[in-house]
């Protein structure tokens, strides 16, 4: 499936600042199932310095510094790219999960070992926590295939929590998501990335987006599209890594475009930055993902 997708964000600041520095996780990421035939980042103002490079979990950053007066900053990312289905995969004939823990030990060097072993350890967002073994233990049971423990978590996740757009910020402790059970994608793909990490397995989040099909007899909306995160987990040399959205309870198929993956948000946050001054902070963003293959 190929898609056009435009991501604008536009902050408004209520007065001008001197300057601003922003970084940019907005170019999509070539993978062995998305091509990336095309991206090109706009900024407005024009800023002073630009540039661009591969950070360490290999995507594309690119920074930005505006040094003169402005009350607004907008970016808009325009990609095209090819996503592919994931080969067939029978959860039931991947090897058991514990298995899989356990080869880990067994990789190393700088192309599997850390590439892999990695995400398996606590970062600033997702921590490991008595609550988060627990929930998953309902799912990672004794000998059961890893890929069936994990779609199992998955749509665990779907089940027992709620979609709240309004429950959560991007600075909720975990904590509290797994006690209010309540929040939105990140939040899900965090909860999945921490009880995959709780019994020892490398878990990544994903952060891009999700092609949404309008109603039957409906106009597909231009602008309408959100960003999406979801996890990926991996399953042994043999299945790779397993990408699985606990928010639609899925295994990620071509619908599905990555931009950037990492540990948590915090590694992948579509923009960030810093700048002086300024009476407010107002930000409106737009996400189309058109299909140009239907």
């Amino acid at each position: 499936m190929r898609y056009r997708v435009r991501h604008e964000t536009a902050y408004d600041y209520g007065e001008d600042v001197p300057v601003s520095h922003h970084l940019l996780h907005l170019t999509a990421r070539a993978h062995p199932r998305q091509r990336v035939r095309r991206c090109l980042l706009t900024v407005d103002p024009v800023p002073a310095v630009r540039g661009d490079r591969v950070d360490y979990f290999g995507n594309t950053v690119t920074y930005v510094a505006v040094q003169e007066p402005h009350r607004t900053f907008s970016v808009i990312a325009e990609s095209e790219v090819e996503v592919s289905d994931l080969p067939p995969l029978d959860p039931a004939t991947t090897p058991g999960w514990e298995h899989v823990r356990d080869s880990l030990r067994g990789l190393s060097g700088p192309d599997d070992g850390a590439e892999i072993t990695q995400y398996c350890f606590d970062s600033a967002l997702v921590k490991s926590s008595p609550e988060l073994l627990d929930y998953a233990r309902g799912s990672f049971t004794p000998g059961r295939p890893v890929a069936a423990a994990v779609i199992d978590l998955m749509e665990r996740v779907n089940e027992d929590f709620a979609f709240d757009p309004t429950a959560t910020t991007v600075a909720t402790p975990m904590a509290e998501v797994m006690k209010n059970r309540r929040g939105v994608c990140q939040d899900f793909a965090h909860v999945v990335a921490g009880c995959v990490r709780a019994v020892g397995l490398p878990a990544r989040y994903v952060s891009g987006y999700l092609r949404t099909l309008p109603p039957p007899g409906k106009p597909r909306l231009v602008g309408a599209d959100v960003s999406h995160a979801w996890a990926s987990v991996w399953c042994g040399a043999a299945a790779g890594w397993l990408d699985v959205c606990p928010t639609n309870a899925c295994v990620a198929n071509r619908d599905f475009i990555t931009v950037a993956w990492g540990r948590d948000y915090d590694d992948v946050s579509p923009a960030r930055g810093v700048l002086v001054g300024g009476a407010g902070h107002g930000l409106t963003v737009s996400v189309d993902v058109e299909p140009l293959d239907d």
